[in-house]
């Protein structure tokens, strides 16, 4: 075994100005109110990754150009489509008309623990809340199921874009189970 070079790696990954005209992986992510630039650039960084349709960027969710985001993207605020709405339910209303099954990342009284999601649900928008106070309300009774990340520690929650990238990947996970 031997790590690979950058070439290797870029030898890999889609050419950027392929970017634009391949197939996405059926899932968007929403981010309901994330404080913090540095969470925003890493899910930008996380989405890319897993080459998601797009990024709604919600509330007071900050939103590119700004260096913070930049710094932990990395160039992904070029690659993965995002769109800004004041209003989440704007959003949730843009991604329903894009046949998507809204599903919110929150401990609630009927979520399900991410790796149950069914891949019937599929197109399916990822609803990831601020890093304080989680989904709003208006959220959860706007979506369509909820998910959890089982917590077996004392702490009942990772960090917003810990949480994005765990629930993002297992997405994946049951995708590749279908094809």
């Amino acid at each position: 075994m031997r790590k690979l070079t950058h070439e290797e790696l870029l030898a890999r990954s889609v050419p950027p100005a392929e970017a634009s005209t391949r197939p996405r992986t059926p899932v968007a992510g929403l981010l309901d109110n994330i404080r913090s630039l540095y969470n925003v650039g890493s899910m930008f960084r996380t989405s890319d990754g897993a080459f998601v349709r797009r990024l709604y960027l919600c509330g007071y969710t900050p939103a590119p150009p700004r260096g913070e985001i930049d710094k932990t993207a990395l160039g992904a605020t070029a690659t993965v489509p995002w769109m800004h709405f004041r209003d989440p339910l704007a959003a949730v209303a843009h991604a329903r008309a894009d046949g998507m099954t809204i599903c919110v990342l929150e401990h609630t009284t009927h979520g399900v623990p991410v790796y149950d999601i069914p891949p019937g649900k599929f197109p399916l928008c990822l609803v990831v809340g601020n890093e304080l106070t989680g989904v709003s309300r208006a959220l959860v009774d706007a979506a369509d199921l909820a998910v959890e990340i089982p917590m077996h520690g004392v702490k009942q929650s990772l960090n917003a874009a810990v949480a994005y990238g765990v629930a993002l990947f297992e997405l994946m996970r049951i995708l590749r189970g279908t094809t």
